[in-house]
Parts: C-alpha cells; sequence; structure tokens
C-alpha cells in the first residue's frame, strides 16, 4: 500500500511555503515564494490578498513537481497564517482593500479608547487586552477613517482562511483564529454580539466558527486547474500560524516553551491556563486543555531583512553569483566581529514596540556608532538588538514564575548558527532546534491528524519532529550581554521622549 501525503501551506510576514509531508514523517517536498509588505505610512503594515494566492498556486505546484507525484496522491490540505489579519470583502466577494497585517499600529487610538472606555465589557469576554494588533480596533480606525469599506462590507474573512475559501468556496474559521479578532466570546466559542457592537460589526458577516481538523470543503475546478491539485481532495479548515510552529516544533506539554525569530519574535511557554497579564497574548493550543500565552517583539526577522533590503544590495548581487543568500554573506563579516559588537547598539522597533513598552512612537536606532565600526559589526548589532528585544520577552515570562524546562527555537531566524548562539548568549539558556519547524510542516501534520494519517497529535510529534542540536550559552559572551543588556534598556528609556516627538 502506498504512503500517504499532506500538504501545508503557511503564508508568513514576508513569503509562503508549503511542505509535502508523508505518513512516516518524512518531508517529500519544500517551496518558497515572497510577497511584498506595504507601509503606505509609518508605522502602517498591509498585504495584497491576490499575491498571497499566487504564492499559493506557485508553492502546490512546484512541491508537486520536485517530489514528482500525481494531484491524487495528496490526502488532505491544510493552510495557516497570522491571526488579526482581516480580509473585508463586497458583494462580489472581493477584498476592498488590502489586508491590514497585525503588527501594523494605525489602530492605538481606538486600542486606547477600548481600554479607557470598554475595560468591563472586554473583561467580560475575552481574555486578551485591546492593542493595535487586534482586529477589533482596526475595524474601528475603518469606520473612522475608511466608513465606505465597512458600508460595502459583506462577508470578513482571516487571512488563510479567504486564500482557503477560493480555493474550496467555504465561509468559515477555526476556533483558535476566531479569538484573534477580539470579536469571539473567548468563554463560550461564540461571536460576541456585545463586542460586534462595539465596533459596528454584523455577525451575519463573520465567517462559522469550526474546530481545526475539521474539513472545509474540497478542491475547486479553478483551483484544481492552476495549481494541479485533484477536485477529490479535501481542504481542513487549520489554524493559526504560531499555535502549528508551537505544535511542528514538540512542544506540547507544560515545561517547554518555544522561542520564535520569525518576522515577529514571540516567546511562548506551554501552560493549563492562560496568563491574566496585558504583556500575554493567549490562545489556545492544539492540544486540548494546554494553551501558549506568549509575549512579542514586534519587529524581529522583519528588521533584519529590513536590513538585508536597505543595506545589503551589494551582498544579495554576489549570493546570486554564489548560489548562496545576501543573509549568509552579512553573516561571514559579522562572524568576524566580537560580542556586544565593540559598543554598537540597535533598537528593532521599527514598527514600535510589543512587549515590554507597548508603545507605538518608539523608533528603530543605532547607538554609539564609531570610525571603526564596519558593515560586519552594524550586521551583528542587528542580531543583537533584536535578541535584547527577545531578553525583553523571556523577562516577563520570568516575572510570572512559570516553570520552563526546555526552550524551542523556530522561526526562520533560527536557521542562521551565528544568531541561534546570539540569542543563546543573551538569554542565557540553552536552546532546541528541531530539524524542521516551521507552520507549513505543522499545517501538513494537523491535516494528517483530520484524516487519520496519524491516530493523535502526539503520534504525529512522534513520527514527524526530530530534534536536529542543541546550542548552549557561552559564559564569557552571556557576561558582556548581561552588561550590554543593562544599556540597552537604558538607551530606551532616555530616547523614548525624544522618538515621542517625531512625528
Amino acid at each position: 500500500m502506498s504512503k500517504r501525503m499532506t500538504l501545508g501551506v503557511d503564508f508568513g510576514g514576508s513569503s509562503s511555503k508549503a511542505t509535502l509531508l508523508d505518513s512516516d514523517g518524512k518531508i517529500l517536498a519544500t517551496s518558497t515564494q515572497e510577497y511584498h509588505c506595504y507601509f503606505p505610512e509609518h508605522g502602517w503594515a498591509e498585504y495584497d490578498a491576490e499575491d498571497l494566492y499566487k504564492a499559493f498556486v506557485y508553492n502546490v505546484r512546484e512541491c508537486l513537481e520536485k517530489a514528482g507525484i500525481s494531484a491524487d496522491e495528496i490526502s488532505a490540505v491544510a493552510l495557516d497564517a497570522a491571526t488579526h489579519m482581516a480580509v473585508f470583502c463586497g458583494e462580489d466577494d472581493k477584498p476592498l482593500r488590502r489586508i491590514i497585517h497585525w503588527s501594523d499600529n494605525r489602530s492605538s487610538a481606538q486600542a486606547r479608547y477600548l481600554k479607557e472606555n470598554c475595560a468591563d465589557t472586554i473583561r467580560r469576554f475575552c481574555i486578551n487586552s485591546p492593542s493595535p494588533a487586534w482586529t477589533l480596533p482596526q475595524i474601528m480606525w475603518l469606520n473612522e477613517h475608511e466608513p465606505e469599506i465597512m458600508k460595502k462590507t459583506r462577508r470578513i474573512y482571516f487571512a488563510k482562511d479567504y486564500i482557503r475559501h477560493l480555493v474550496t468556496g467555504d465561509f468559515v474559521t477555526d476556533s483558535i483564529e476566531a479569538m484573534g479578532p477580539m470579536l469571539v466570546n473567548d468563554f463560550t466559542g461564540e461571536w460576541s454580539p456585545e463586542l460586534c457592537a462595539l465596533g459596528k460589526v454584523d455577525i451575519s458577516t463573520l465567517p462559522e466558527i469550526r474546530q481545526p481538523t475539521d474539513i472545509a470543503g474540497y478542491v475547486g475546478a479553478k483551483t484544481a486547474a492552476e495549481t494541479g491539485l485533484s477536485t477529490r481532495t479535501p481542504v481542513i479548515v487549520g489554524a493559526t500560524d504560531t499555535v502549528l510552529e508551537v505544535y511542528a516544533s514538540g512542544a506540547v506539554a507544560q515545561g517547554c516553551a518555544t522561542v520564535k525569530l520569525a518576522t515577529a519574535g514571540r516567546i511562548c511557554p506551554i501552560t493549563a491556563r492562560p496568563i491574566d497579564n496585558f504583556q500575554f497574548f493567549n490562545y489556545r493550543h492544539i492540544i486540548p486543555g494546554l494553551w501558549y500565552p506568549g509575549t512579542t517583539s514586534r519587529t524581529c526577522a522583519a528588521s533584519y531583512k529590513w536590513y538585508r533590503d536597505v543595506f545589503g544590495t551589494f551582498e544579495a548581487g554576489i549570493a546570486r553569483g554564489q548560489n548562496t543568500s545576501a543573509y549568509e554573506i552579512l553573516n561571514r563579516a559579522a562572524e568576524q566581529v566580537p560580542a556586544g559588537s565593540e559598543g554598537l547598539f540597535f533598537h528593532p522597533y521599527l514598527q514600535g514596540e510589543l512587549t515590554p513598552y507597548y508603545d507605538d512612537s518608539l523608533r528603530a536606532s543605532f547607538t554609539g556608532v564609531s570610525m571603526h565600526h564596519t558593515k560586519g559589526h552594524f550586521t551583528r548589532a542587528v542580531m543583537e538588538g533584536i535578541s535584547y528585544s527577545m531578553r525583553d520577552c523571556l523577562e516577563e515570562i520570568r516575572a510570572q514564575n512559570i516553570k520552563v524546562d526546555q526552550y524551542r527555537i523556530i522561526g526562520g531566524g533560527a536557521k542562521g548558527k551565528l544568531w541561534r548562539q546570539i540569542l543563546c548568549d543573551i538569554l542565557g539558556t540553552p536552546l532546541t532546534c528541531t530539524m524542521d519547524n516551521d507552520s507549513s510542516l505543522g499545517s501538513a501534520m494537523l491535516a494528517g491528524v483530520a484524516i487519520g494519517m496519524f491516530d493523535s497529535f502526539e503520534e504525529s510529534v512522534e513520527r514527524c519532529v526530530r530534534v536536529a542540536d542543541e546550542v548552549t550559552p557561552i559564559p564569557e559572551n552571556m557576561k558582556i550581554y548581561e552588561e550590554g543588556f543593562q544599556i540597552y534598556r537604558e538607551i530606551e528609556k532616555a530616547m523614548a521622549p525624544v522618538y515621542r516627538r517625531i512625528k
């Protein structure tokens, strides 16, 4: 009997990735396609839904071609993306505007209004606290600044659900994604009329809430023609990118935590309950009864990508000739720079910052620049600055006395050996690396559980998750970074009043 196969597709902050998985837990093929993020104003971040769908088509076709398999051999497909990313569609079921990314902070005033005037209502129905990341304040911003969009809106999808709708024609979301808009009653799992009223949202415009392992529908004829998939292939409802990364890393029990170096940075301990503290975004785990509350650095790998795009064009040219990446070329120079970048500091506040400041007015900066600093210094300082921001996240977790025995590092940034070591030294804790841990693998694993290719989530982890190595802190670097972290915080404290004056 031939092996069964599933396909998981992720829509990340800068690219989409697909992973083709078989029933033995072997990855047969992967594909990645970048797309554009638009920054029309400071603090804004938007995506074109059409770009995401084009990336989906490209990745599916490439995975099928690489593996050399037919469409009928794919037993199921599942999709994932970041939460809070609403797609507002009109009568023709097409997007009325670009997707607002969760890192966008245009709705800061609306989030403050909710905190100051609607706290009782929020607390009655929500585990989390308002911030510009949530869809409710974004909708309130649209009501004020783009009222014609909300008047024309007939359906509100979320990013992965909209792409899946284009594949199957369904109008559903999953129970974990539904916590993201701040429109659901977190205690009943149903859309809340009271919260919807705050944003003037008609509940009929919101999707049906299903479980992540449910079948949403089957591949439609149009998508089948574009991708090579079969119209007999079921498409699973799926879940959010972070929970599926957590799952794909093997963090499926209390005592474990994930450290994520992706578009945003997150540290998520696995717990039996949500954390009642505004510093944490609380979501249910894919494993029933567990949660993964997390602290967040708003622009993590996004900061390094920005640095590469702005300052690494020369390295990008070299990389093309050497069949490698610009990151690899940049990292080679950074490896020659000592820990601490000889007094050069970077603060990654390109979109403001979340943990621990929740201050959208903060700006990114290089501080301590001297004539002897080279590009290698600047590159290393970027990785160190992002890692200091992650240390801020870790301090909030430690303050809650959450017991963590093992930290698993995930996300695209985790692939860089130098960055892993820098982060390990700054956090002061060993970091376990798995061979593959991105959310597209988690989606493929989820699809496998949904169709019975795996008997349980736990069995899927046993078959699919493999530990690659463990990074341990270098004692002398830890001492340098401990002092550096204190200076990093002092710079933020000194500069914050200046940032607030910059318009």
